[in-house]
């Protein structure tokens, strides 16, 4: 069997949809009328893993594994390294702080934007994503350094 991309992707996300599945064993599912913290969970899991699995199958029309170019691997490590001091600091900052930083360093210093229309715009997103999901949806997030709004 020749390796190919959508071979590898399919694989990694069945078992990433197989490590929700396991992770949140412990939530309790519920039922359709009722549903527990462990529903929603299981659902996206068993997504994950549906679409990967056709994915799979569908392997042969993607290229192959080792014909794939990684000229942006040094892209993608940046973006992880952010999100990953961005979801470190999420607590001690809060959302507002650590999401308008995350996404002013993303797009100056990473993507190459304008500073002044950046800071603009992730302070934009920042408060109104806030607003929706503490005001509209009451859904409580960290306010951090900021305090209460």
């Amino acid at each position: 069997m020749h390796i190919r991309a959508d071979h590898v992707a399919g694989t990694f996300f069945v078992a990433v949809g197989l490590a929700v599945i396991a992770l949140s064993g412990d939530l309790p599912v519920g039922q359709i009328s009722m549903p527990g913290a462990g529903f929603l969970p299981l659902l996206i899991a068993a997504l994950i893993i549906l679409l990967a699995a056709s994915l799979f199958l569908r392997a042969n029309e993607s290229p192959s594994f080792a014909e794939i170019e990684w000229d942006d691997v040094r892209h993608a490590l940046q973006v992880i390294a952010v999100t990953c001091a961005a979801a470190t600091f999420y607590i001690y900052l809060g959302f507002i702080v650590t999401m308008f930083a995350m996404m002013l360093v993303l797009l100056v210093f990473i993507e190459r934007k304008n500073i002044l229309h950046a800071a603009v715009y992730s302070a934009g997103v920042a408060v109104v994503t806030y607003i929706v999901f503490v005001h509209v949806l009451q859904s409580p997030l960290p306010p951090g350094i900021l305090g209460y709004w």
